[in-house]
């Protein structure tokens, strides 16, 4: 067993929902993309971004990448998160300090597990909606926004 399907069975719960709870991570949850991330890497769960609203809660993550398996990763109205920190990392190597100053905040979309083919593997993932520029106002914290919208 490695590390990361360690750290996800010593999780408190039995069902999957329950586990992720316990971390924070429930639909209609904010959180920041660097705890998001964190989360994603720790606990060997596959993360999501979505650039639209009605894809992310109307469709199966599986339905989707199916759709887009030929689509260039870039080109997709999703991404994972490793591969969009990789991208604006790559293209703003100051991005990192722009997200102390400013969070960038996801929405949980949904959760669930996913069944590798190859495998045999269930693995746990989660969706994100990515913000859009109109939501966002710099002179309120994120952090403290997301507080009140997760109560």
């Amino acid at each position: 067993m490695n590390d990361t399907d360690a750290a996800w069975e010593a999780l408190p719960g039995t069902a999957f929902p329950e586990k992720l709870a316990s971390i924070g991570i429930e639909r209609g949850r904010i959180i920041d993309i660097r705890d998001l991330d964190a989360i994603g890497r720790d606990y060997g769960i596959g993360i999501y971004l979505f650039f639209e609203k009605d894809l992310a809660v109307t469709r199966t993550l599986a339905e989707i990448q199916e759709e887009f398996r030929d689509v260039p990763e870039y080109e997709r109205p999703y991404v994972t998160i490793a591969g969009f920190l990789r991208f604006t990392k790559e293209n703003d190597p100051s991005f990192a300090r722009t997200l102390e100053a400013f969070p960038l905040m996801i929405e949980i979309a949904a959760v669930g597990e996913m069944r590798d083919p190859a495998t045999g593997k269930t693995t746990p993932f989660i969706t994100g909606l990515m913000p859009f520029l109109d939501e966002f106002d710099v002179d309120v914290d994120p952090v403290e926004r997301s507080k009140e919208q997760n109560r």
